[in-house]
């Protein structure tokens, strides 16, 4: 084996974008710092590298549009392999899904396409309209057609599914890779999503929140198939309760929503927020009825934050929740979230106790133990392969 892990082995990983917000972002912004940090000399491809320098780390750019998705995809895919063929020749490859036509040895999945269109026929557009349904039907195809191109034994040395549940739906529709998955879970700093009574009674104030109101947290972009409808119209049968919402949406859309349900003035629109510990502080529960996730991570910072989780029972999820223990697994289903809501309101010794056993559950997912799992699949790729 010419470059031992424990050698300083140098690694290239390609994403559209690598930093410390959003979802599978801070995730390789996480493991490429984390790399460096341990001496891998590290070579990010992506369009945007919004991490800090650092003197292990450098980035090559890859130019181009990022909306629409049905020009930012394909671009990304025929320039980032022209950008990636100019990476270091030694050590490995790390791609972020099916991104590139250049031989990976290394993809983390942390999302599997095909198996979201075939199961779970719902629409991931932001927004209704002709132009927007185009949009859907041209990216959908383009997924399925990468990700069959993609993930075999030819273009993919190993894949990385990111939650026990989503390496089944990948052994299903890509039965070359069996034996060539190993899972890693996504990491959360639990430490940054400490309860902080400051910053709880900051943000309620800033929103219009009564101190000593019931709030449900909301987080994350892709607002349908994650279910905040269902969270609004749980309002309507706990008017104890009040919701926050952070993330990316189509708010006047979900306005509307909350006002037909006689709720308007009990939902509140944050919008995104690059720092969202705050908002987790200024919650009592969180609530999460998506529909598809391969692991997401706001579970993962509401359990740190110490919040009881109400979610449904999807990839991830169920890897964290224990039911009746740190949450409830709920349906996609309003009277069915709005009852596990008013027994938490009824129960606040059980809400508290809950909330604390969700930050206990949660201290086995810290990056340090993503990263070290990460190494270990180097160093197995980087034997098979010499």
């Amino acid at each position: 084996m010419r470059h031992p892990v424990n050698q300083r082995l140098p690694i290239t990983i390609v994403a559209h974008r690598i930093a410390f917000d959003g979802g599978h972002e801070r995730v390789m912004a996480k493991l490429a710092t984390g790399l460096a940090d341990r001496g891998h000399p590290v070579t990010v491809v992506a369009r945007r590298c919004d991490i800090p320098e650092h003197p292990r780390i450098s980035w090559i750019r890859v130019p181009g549009p990022l909306r629409p998705v049905t020009i930012g995809y394909p671009w990304f895919f025929l320039a980032g392999s022209i950008q990636t063929a100019r990476r270091p020749k030694e050590g490995l490859l790390h791609t972020t899904g099916a991104l590139v036509l250049n031989r990976a040895d290394v993809s983390t999945v942390h999302f599997c396409g095909l198996a979201f269109q075939k199961e779970m026929g719902l629409s991931r557009r932001s927004r209704e309209g002709f132009a927007y349904l185009i949009n859907e039907w041209i990216s959908d195809l383009i997924t399925r057609w990468t990700e069959r191109l993609i993930y075999r034994p030819r273009r993919t040395h190993h894949l990385i599914p990111v939650s026990h549940g989503l390496a089944r739906e990948l052994e299903r529709y890509f039965p070359a890779m069996r034996g060539r998955l190993t899972v890693v879970a996504n990491g959360v700093d639990v430490a940054a999503f400490r309860r902080n009574e400051e910053a709880r009674g900051r943000i309620r104030a800033e929103l219009g929140i009564d101190r000593d109101s019931l709030v449900s947290l909301f987080v994350g972009g892709d607002w349908e198939r994650k279910g905040l409808r269902h969270a609004i119209e749980a309002l309507a049968e706990v008017p104890g309760w009040q919701l926050l919402v952070v993330g990316p949406g189509d708010t006047e859309r979900f306005a509307a929503v909350a006002s037909a349900a006689g709720v308007g003035d009990r939902v509140h629109f944050a919008g995104r927020q690059a720092d969202t510990a705050p908002y987790y502080s200024a919650a009592d529960a969180f609530v999460f009825p998506t529909a598809y996730e391969a692991f997401p991570l706001s579970p993962m910072e509401a359990a740190a934050a110490g919040l009881p989780l109400l979610a449904t029972k999807v990839n991830g999820i169920e890897d964290v929740l224990v039911e009746g223990s740190n949450g409830f697994f709920v349906e996609r289903d309003a009277h069915d979230i709005a009852r596990r809501l008013d027994q938490l309101a009824a129960d606040p010794e059980r809400l508290r106790g809950m909330g604390e056993a969700a930050r206990e559950c949660i201290g086995q997912w810290d990056w340090e133990r993503m990263l070290d799992s990460y190494l270990a699949v180097y160093a197995r790729v980087a034997a098979e392969r010499d």
